[in-house]
């Protein structure tokens, strides 16, 4: 079979995209003040051996992932066929403008506030309606996909309809801190969830992110099988410490292709 053939193979028994979230690289990067790990070098390695995009948080305080890193990123990621560049944050006029200059395929607003020390909540689309119609409603216009980081509540989910939205993100942190206790119970709100939107909204596609990992992904997965992409990156760099950055990418392909 001819490469051509192998790769459009690939594309039919694909399941859910692996976009690897890099901040914590950039956050060794940043520790010394010099360019060890080089971003754009790891994430390079990071898609030669498999992932499907590279997803950063650029924060207000630039901790971990900078806005400098926008440009040199999506000019690595436009090298490559089928896969997409991931820019995640809170909607600040800074942030919109910077996206929008940058173009990515995918923009994931998250409710952070500038001092959070990672994403802790998803929106609650009736308090910020106003505000995510209109940003959201932005983006699109500038031809970029936007999601939005959401908690397995249905709740929080009024207005959805007004928001457009092309993609929500489930906010897998209650799913992951709960599955060694009771998966049924863990996956349980999760499932109300994407049953819920697959009936109002089956427009809206889905990703899911958060605390994901090796144990816990194939259940997930195995439960809610229209997922279309996870955003991993804190447990998928701690395992790199003892797997090899390589190794440990095609553990997690194993798990997303099935």
């Amino acid at each position: 079979m001819d490469d051509e053939n192998i790769w459009k193979n690939y594309l039919v028994i694909k399941m859910t995209a692996l976009s690897v979230n890099v901040n914590k690289f950039a956050l060794v990067r940043n520790a010394r003040g010099a360019d060890l790990p080089n971003l754009i070098d790891i994430s390079n390695k990071c898609l030669d051996y498999g992932a499907d995009g590279i997803t950063v948080h650029p924060r207000p305080d630039e901790r971990h992932a900078k806005f400098s890193d926008l440009e040199p990123l999506k000019n690595l990621l436009s090298k490559f066929e089928n896969k997409e560049f991931n820019v995640e944050g809170y909607p600040s006029d800074f942030f919109v403008k910077k996206v929008i200059e940058v173009k990515p395929d995918q923009v994931t607003l998250v409710p952070d506030p500038p001092g959070a020390l990672t994403s802790s909540f998803g929106w609650d689309c009736e308090n910020n309606k106003n505000l995510l119609t209109d940003i959201v409603s932005e983006f699109k216009k500038n031809d970029i996909r936007v999601s939005i980081f959401i908690n397995p509540s249905i709740k929080t989910l009024e207005n959805l309809e007004l928001i457009q939205t092309d993609r929500v993100e489930l906010y897998t942190f209650d799913y992951a801190h709960t599955f060694n206790e009771n998966k049924e119970k863990a996956i349980k709100d999760y499932i109300g969830v994407t049953n819920y939107l697959k009936k109002e909204f089956p427009k809206i596609e889905l990703n899911a992110g958060h605390d994901l990992n090796l144990e816990n992904l194939k259940f997930f997965l195995d439960k809610i099988n229209n997922v279309k992409e996870v955003s991993i990156g804190h447990a998928l760099i701690c395992d790199t410490f003892e797997f090899g950055l390589q190794e440990t990418i095609k553990k997690y392909l194993t798990l997303t292709n099935n």
